[in-house]
């Protein structure tokens, strides 16, 4: 069994494919491309963790939630919004976790946080929202100040937008190693 994370999907939400520069003709070509990359990855016994606005439309998410493999964790986004019948396809729904992925500790959120539970015991988050922005921009500035301050600063934006996620779930060493690249 793998652990898998990603953020941001939107799927149904056609204005997500201007404002992140998506290489997509619209979104029923983006809602082919992020179901065909996820079940190539997810068994059906992994886990992924959705870390918020997975559906901009739950009609759309809903029929998605059917044609993905693996057990679903939903971190709520500022655009989730999930009906009961959609809660139903999810192995629970919360505003923010902590987990463990082998011997790290996740720290699970929608939102960047600057200072993050276990974080100087070696806990590393994730999180989404800010897409590939000037917000995500500011966030990593704060970051690279922290890190001059050996303050300890691991986290990671796993927005599918990203270039090392790839419109793709990705394990954490698959993130942490990408990242890098």
């Amino acid at each position: 069994m793998s652990k898998f994370y990603i953020s941001d999907l939107h799927l149904g939400h056609k204005n997500v494919i201007r404002h992140d520069g998506r290489p997509f003709a619209d979104i029923a070509q983006m809602r082919k491309i992020l179901v065909e990359n996820w079940n190539n990855v997810v068994a059906g016994h992994d886990e992924v963790y959705i870390l918020g606005d997975f559906a901009w439309k739950n009609a759309e998410g809903f029929e998605v939630l059917c044609e993905l493999t693996g057990r679903k964790f939903l971190i709520l986004g500022n655009h989730d919004k999930p009906t009961a019948e959609m809660k139903a396809y999810f192995e629970w729904i919360k505003d923010y976790a902590v987990i463990m992925d082998g011997e790290v500790q996740v720290v699970m959120s929608h939102y960047p946080i600057a200072h993050w539970y276990n974080q100087y015991r070696g806990a590393v988050h994730l999180y989404g929202h800010v897409h590939n922005n000037n917000d995500y921009l500011a966030f990593l500035q704060y970051a690279c100040i922290c890190k001059s301050r050996n303050i300890p600063f691991e986290c990671y934006n796993v927005g599918c937008m990203l270039d090392y996620m790839g419109y793709t779930p990705r394990t954490l060493d698959e993130i942490r190693n990408q990242k890098k690249g």
